[in-house]
């Protein structure tokens, strides 16, 4: 049996709801990453984007200007 490698869960270093948006700024220690992700309790829609970490601040508040 191959050992299976677990990578510790994304860490919330911040989050916000606002007009039924879900909005989480995340550290993903694996690769010492980080990522905000958008959920839309009116539509399901969700999606998450990578950001450099000295834009994550600005990309926590306006997500939707990093989406591609």
């Amino acid at each position: 049996m191959t050992p299976s490698r677990t990578y510790p869960q994304p860490r919330e270093l911040a989050s916000r709801i606002a007009d039924g948006l879900s909005i989480l700024l995340l550290w993903h220690p694996a690769d010492d990453a980080i990522s905000v992700s958008v959920a839309d309790s009116h539509t399901g829609a969700y999606f998450e984007i990578p950001v450099d970490r000295h834009r994550a601040m600005d990309a926590f508040r306006r997500p939707f200007s990093y989406a591609a």
